[in-house]
């Protein structure tokens, strides 16, 4: 059986050469914008393509201003910041996630709550956030505290697991009635959406990642959004170490991060976003091709897009029967030629948060056990 998949696959992406999990495809401006960029001698943080970077991503996802950092999880720490996540407080998020979560979490000296997620999403359930909450948590002056820890619990982080939505009308509601903060980790789903609107803009904050291995790529590279525009010129001036503007002067009025992407960066981006609905077009009919593939495989379920949602399919899901099956998958794919991978190892059996509350993690633990990523670059 396994054989079959892998000769699939390399027919699929019509090589019998090692098939990457996901590489940048850089088919359109790319090389002409970075000229004009060194001609122009604006390679670092000032410089056009950094604006229209912005004004690309923003119309696009619909947000009302976009802020671009140097990379996601320096984003993701800014923006748990501007939320007022402060040292000592509790966050709500996802032990199934990639580690950059956890980490801006920990940069403030905030402790991540690990909360299971759904089984149709991969990402934070809010039945399970509401029900952890309601066992956990009281309201005191319209602040939310951990009845057991006394600490407060100022925002929750969930993850748009491989560019698939969480049920995000849901978790709103729950986050409004127990006053904390949502920031939407969307560094997996630039193109996904749910309900019509784009991830990333249901919160107070949002964060894109343009990694090497996202959908578009800058090299590195993130972005915040915002729907309130005072809170977008906040972060834009702590992105610049807090610089006052002045035509010669250096003056700085608060702390600061040196968080800036530069234009050469940007220019690559802009080029990336001309090609966004081509890349993304391309990458749903990937994972058609591999939805008809396993769909009469009893052994092996190809995961698709939530109801109501329209995903990216960042990276191509297949759930294998236990671990035993998906550790035998692994080896015998990555030996022939193809790469594939596991789920991140959990946030809370990693030593750095392993004495962090959880509340069991039931499905967290099941797709660990099962999930296997396949290549899902886009086909030339």
């Amino acid at each position: 059986m396994y054989n079959d998949i892998v000769k699939f696959i390399h027919k699929l992406y019509r090589t019998e050469d090692l098939i990457p999990l996901h590489e940048p495809n850089f088919s359109g401006n790319e090389k002409a914008y970075l000229n004009i960029c060194i001609d122009s001698t604006f390679v670092s943080s000032v410089g056009k393509f950094v604006d229209r970077f912005e004004e690309m991503v923003a119309e696009y996802t619909g947000a009302n201003k976009a802020v671009v950092c140097v990379n996601g999880t320096n984003a993701l720490h800014l923006a748990m910041l501007l939320v007022g996540v402060e040292r000592g407080d509790e966050v709500l998020t996802q032990a199934l996630t990639f580690i950059a979560t956890c980490n801006a979490i920990n940069y403030i000296g905030a402790h991540p709550v690990f909360i299971d997620v759904d089984r149709d999403t991969m990402g934070l359930s809010p039945i399970a956030i509401e029900k952890w909450l309601s066992e956990n948590a009281e309201i005191k002056d319209g602040t939310c505290y951990n009845i057991k820890t006394r600490r407060r619990i100022k925002a929750c982080v969930p993850m748009h697991t491989f560019g698939h939505p969480v049920h995000l009308d849901e978790l709103v509601e729950v986050c409004s009635k127990y006053y904390i903060e949502l920031v939407e980790d969307a560094a997996e789903s630039l193109g996904s959406f749910y309900k019509g609107k784009h991830t990333g803009t249901f919160g107070k904050v949002g964060v894109l990642s343009f990694n090497g291995n996202k959908t578009i790529t800058t090299g590195g590279g993130g972005m915040l959004l915002f729907n309130d525009e005072e809170l977008a010129k906040q972060a834009k001036h702590l992105t610049t170490q807090a610089k006052m503007p002045h035509r010669w002067e250096f003056v700085h009025d608060q702390i600061g991060y040196n968080y800036r992407m530069p234009n050469i960066n940007a220019a690559l981006g802009c080029a990336q976003m001309e090609n966004l609905d081509k890349f993304l077009e391309n990458k749903r009919k990937t994972a058609e091709e591999y939805r008809t593939f396993f769909l009469n495989n009893s052994d092996i379920a190809f995961f698709t897009e939530p109801n109501n949602c329209k995903s990216n399919y960042w990276l191509n899901v297949i759930l294998l029967k236990d671990k035993k099956a998906q550790q035998e998958f692994l080896q015998y794919t990555n030996h022939h030629g193809i790469m594939t991978r596991p789920v991140w190892c959990l946030m809370n059996k990693l030593p750095m948060f392993d004495n962090c509350q959880t509340d069991g993690l039931e499905w967290t633990n099941w797709f660990e056990e099962r999930v296997v990523n396949l290549p899902s670059s886009v086909r030339l």
